[in-house]
């Protein structure tokens, strides 16, 4: 009898072992790659004394890997930028509803769907030459296709996420056939075909290549923040210019992340789900990547955000922009927006 008891006392204390061992670790698939998210995990670690183990790539070969992995994948966490990847991983199944008071209080409700969150937010920008374009010519989204900006639009890819997000926010506000039509427009404006990332686009606006383009607002930022010479004197050839402000306003996009179907350490996810709503972990999204928290509440100081100004941002519903990006890239597609 005493030895069956102890049996199970043992049993009892083997489970909870396990379960402790199993909050005690977070398996995280980021396609974040910014080296200021080291202080951000480290945070993370140091309040709660779960390990993060983390694995980076490109989102495309993550999202395979979590596939080929099927229900034996150790991943917890799946964690991007731009709602067009995190529309990718829900179309795919992958994510599981988390159920979070802390997460629906602290995350507005354009800012989620039922299965990710964002977690900080940047904007889509007009960059001008300030000697090639006047500013009054390029005050919205929709001026880069007007026939005054002919031969002066510079572009990244429109298969890129970025555009993809753009062009999904320009479907839900002027509808499919407009949308393509600006599309066309803007196509039609080109000054080179689409090449580089956003930095290439500053750079040939203040080259004087193009005359205006359109580019993430952390990008900015960092060379706002430069020490650099060069970066200065980039910086002092174009104009920021926030769109649409008497209309529906910037469009915004976001970072964030879900927790996965298969998930092995649920409790764990949810716990670094809710910490990166923290006033912390928004402190560090905002400084160290330039961007701006997705909690309204949360006060930051950055002087090349501060720099930027206030602006109005789009209010859409992120899901909606995840909803619309197969609609997105057809169009890019028909319009010859390579």
């Amino acid at each position: 009898m005493n030895l069956s008891r102890l049996l199970l006392a043992l049993l009892a204390l083997s489970a909870t072992a396990t379960a402790s061992a199993q909050e005690k670790v977070l398996n995280l698939y980021s396609a974040r790659h910014y080296q200021t998210d080291e202080a951000l995990y480290a945070n993370f670690t140091r309040q709660t004394g779960i390990k993060i183990n983390r694995i980076e790539a490109k989102e495309d070969e993550l999202l395979e890997r979590i596939r080929n992995e099927g229900a034996n994948s150790p991943a917890d966490i799946f964690l991007t930028v731009d709602a067009a990847r995190l529309a990718k991983a829900d179309e795919l199944g992958l994510f599981a509803p988390v159920k979070s008071k802390l997460l629906e209080q602290r995350i507005p409700p354009n800012l989620r769907s039922p299965d990710w969150f964002a977690f900080s937010i940047r904007a889509r920008v007009i960059v001008a030459n300030k000697e090639l374009v006047k500013a009054e010519d390029a005050q919205n989204y929709e001026d880069l296709a007007s026939p005054k900006l002919k031969g002066k639009v510079c572009s990244r890819s429109g298969s890129h996420p970025y555009n993809i997000s753009l062009m999904a926010s320009l479907v839900a506000h002027l509808g499919e056939a407009k949308a393509e039509e600006w599309a066309r427009g803007v196509v039609a404006n080109f000054a080179r075909s689409p090449k580089g990332g956003d930095t290439d686009q500053i750079k040939a606006v203040a080259a004087g290549e193009c005359g205006v383009a359109v580019s993430n607002s952390y990008y900015l930022a960092r060379l706002l923040r430069s020490d650099k010479p060069e970066d200065r004197r980039l910086m002092e050839r174009v104009a920021i210019i926030w769109p649409n402000q008497k209309s529906f306003g910037a469009h915004i996009n976001i970072s964030g992340g879900g927790m996965l179907k298969t998930a092995p350490n649920k409790e764990a996810a949810v716990k670094f789900l809710e910490y990166l709503a923290s006033d912390d972990a928004q402190r560090y999204f905002a400084d160290g990547n330039n961007e701006w928290p997705a909690v309204a509440s949360v006060a930051v100081k950055n002087p090349a955000l501060e720099a930027m100004g206030k602006f109005k941002a789009d209010s859409l519903p992120v899901a909606t922009l995840a909803k619309n990006s197969a609609a997105a890239q057809r169009i890019y597609d028909r319009a010859g927006w390579k």
